[in-house]
């Protein structure tokens, strides 16, 4: 609880504490045995004012303000209107007198509001949280001494040093130092994670161990920190329909409410119906109950919440118009490389021929295969152990879409595909394994061969298993590998539906196809990583990049950011999106069913104003205590 809260908490309690002594020497008839009647209600009048201003004056001045800017509507006017009518029924001496009544819509007025304003303060500590992972500094390493900088003034290519306790104030690669990373307040992930030379490192992370000199890769602006800072502070401008609607509705309920109270005052009256006073206190009574707070404060705060809670997940929602999208998505389309598998190619087998040692076979490729840049070739040496001694290897060549053949201690190597082998009349044989096939032949001889594949992610599987089982009718995959290699994956992983061999822009044409067979209110949510992957990302109803090791432009593209880059995220983003939106919509159910029935009983002269304190206060605080529900994840 901040300052502001305390002395706001400090004068309710005090005017609570007047409250109850007015209420106590009120019930106790002492008031009427000193000052008489009708001493006894001047008295009582007094004794209630002084809590009711110490607690109500802002509320008062509030309304007065937006009285004089021709804005009355809200719920300061209608507090102030029915709380100071209540102490003006003082005026009807044949009436009973309600300055208690008066008192305590006000009073409880403002502990709701209190309680509104820690409720709203702690949904924002998750976020504020986030808010933390901006670095002050960064300690640039500028002839042999580090000097302390803004992290918006290092420039590409310069070297940091991250020591222990500090935070990576830029993205770069490490070229000095072992430590491990604390990534928690950027992915949600509670272990730690090791670096070493040449690993990639993200700003916002926490170095826990060692001294890290990391060389710049992107300028701060573009950093991971940055867009997520960026990403934050925008989630609160996107409303939901559901939040814009009830912003709507508040602008209208709350002049028709107050017409409708105006009227039950004086219309019945003047037709003949009955007291003044007594149609008077029901207007009062309609005015409370009709305060749309609990509406007007829990389902912002839902929304809020919801937000809040994902983050602390690793899940950016950008919006609360994206979590309710996400909500009702049904159809789930993933890019394969990079979202469904690693996105780096791995020798995943070695099968040599009888007789010859695999090593011997990953051997040759390699070394064949040490001058090529090529993915594929770069795979093959990263499998290889060994030392490759490049003084031993004469004319390699490479053959565009084909393969390699190099000279290894005066022996021919091919190292490719069938059409190489082809090409120079090699016997091969074929793999059942899925995945790319690299024949290796040594002097004409087929020694055996490698397979290459893209390694499914730990819980691709995982990923589609919880999204069939939260409700998605569908999971789709869309890649420009080859049908054999994407129908395997899909087969593994349990996809649905397969569209492989695809360009960029047939991913495209390919989610606009699935959009138009989509259900009414049902939506389709695209998640991929690539550059290639932001025209359909923003196509989609739902775009979800991976946000950790994903494209900036895939990561601007999208409306949800995985910032772990686990597939399994998706479904933990739709359950909190989902068990938002129940929130939400209990909270409308309920409040607008309290107070309709409040104020039914109220226009009947039934509800007295102690149960329109109820319908307005209780609601409210019911309502939000419900809403912080959102922030909870599991």
């Amino acid at each position: 609880m901040n300052k502001k809260q305390k002395r706001w908490r400090n004068r309710i309690i005090i005017a609570l504490a007047l409250f109850a002594a007015a209420f106590g020497l009120e019930e106790s008839g002492l008031l009427a045995a000193l000052f008489g009647t009708p001493g006894d209600v001047y008295a009582s009048f007094a004794l209630f004012l002084v809590p009711y201003l110490i607690a109500g004056y802002k509320t008062l001045l509030e309304a007065a303000r937006n009285i004089r800017r021709g804005d009355p509507f809200d719920e300061a006017f209608l507090m102030s209107v029915a709380s100071l009518g209540a102490f003006a029924m003082v005026l009807f001496p044949e009436t009973e007198p309600h300055m208690a009544e008066g008192a305590a819509v006000m009073l409880f007025y403002q502990v709701g509001e209190l309680f509104q304003s820690y409720a709203v303060g702690q949904s924002r500590k998750s976020i504020a949280a986030m808010m933390d992972i901006a670095p002050e500094y960064a300690n640039v390493e500028k002839d042999g001494r580090l000097v302390e900088a803004d992290p918006a003034e290092v420039a590409v290519g310069e070297t940091i040093v991250v020591k222990p306790g500090e935070r990576v104030p830029i993205d770069g690669v490490v070229t000095d130092g072992v430590s491990q990373l604390d990534t928690a307040a950027l992915t949600g992930e509670s272990v730690p994670r090791h670096v070493e030379p040449g690993s990639e490192v993200i700003s916002g992370c926490v170095n826990m161990t060692g001294v890290l000199r990391v060389r710049t890769s992107k300028p701060y602006g573009e950093s991971t920190v940055a867009r997520i800072l960026e990403l934050v502070e925008n989630a609160s401008e996107k409303k939901a329909r559901t939040e814009n609607f009830i912003t709507r509705f508040a602008r209208v309920y709350t002049p028709a409410v107050t017409l409708s109270a105006l009227a039950l005052a004086v219309i019945p009256p003047l037709v003949g119906m009955g007291a003044w006073s007594d149609w008077i206190l029901r207007g009062l009574t309609f005015l409370v109950v009709s305060c749309p707070c609990a509406l007007v404060i829990s389902v912002p705060l839902s929304f809020f919440g919801g937000i809040g809670g994902a983050s602390r997940l690793g899940i950016l929602v950008k919006g609360s118009n994206y979590l309710e999208l996400l909500a009702h998505v049904d159809t789930v389309v993933f890019d394969k490389t990079g979202t469904l598998t690693s996105g780096t190619f791995n020798v995943v087998a070695i099968h040599p021929e009888t007789g010859v040692d695999p090593d011997y076979v990953l051997s040759m490729a390699a070394h064949a295969e040490s001058f090529s840049d090529h993915p594929i070739a770069v795979s093959v040496r990263a499998a290889y152990s060994g030392q490759i001694d490049r003084g031993r290897i004469a004319e390699a060549r490479e053959e565009s879409g084909h393969g390699v053949s190099a000279l290894v201690n005066e022996h021919l190597v091919l190292v490719g595909n069938d059409k190489l082998m082809a090409e120079h009349g090699a016997a091969w044989h074929d793999c059942d394994l899925t995945g790319t096939i690299l024949h290796v032949t040594v002097d004409g001889e087929y020694v055996g061969h490698i397979v290459i594949a893209d390694v499914v992610k730990d819980d691709a599987e995982e990923a589609v298993r919880d999204l069939h089982a939260a409700g998605v009718r569908r999971c789709v995959m869309l890649t420009g590998d080859r049908q054999d290699v994407a129908e395997a994956v899909a087969e593994r992983l349990g996809i649905d539906e397969v569209h492989a061999q695809l360009l960029p822009q047939d991913k495209v044409d390919a989610v606009e196809r699935l959009l138009a067979g989509e259900k009414d209110g049902a939506r389709l949510a695209f998640v991929g990583d690539g550059i290639n992957d932001a025209p359909v990302l923003m196509r989609a109803d739902v775009g979800v990049a991976m946000g950790a090791m994903g494209s900036d432009a895939a990561i601007e593209a999208a409306d949800v950011v995985l910032m772990d880059d686990r597939p399994s995220k998706i479904a933990q983003a739709m359950r909190v999106a989902r068990k938002t939106m129940r929130i939400v919509w209990q909270n409308i159910v309920f409040a607008i069913g309290v107070k309709v029935l409040i104020l039914l009983l109220a226009a009947f002269g039934i509800a007295n104003m102690w149960l329109a304190v109820f319908g307005d206060v209780g609601v409210a605080m019911i309502a939000i205590l419900n809403a912080m529900r959102c922030m909870r994840t599991e």
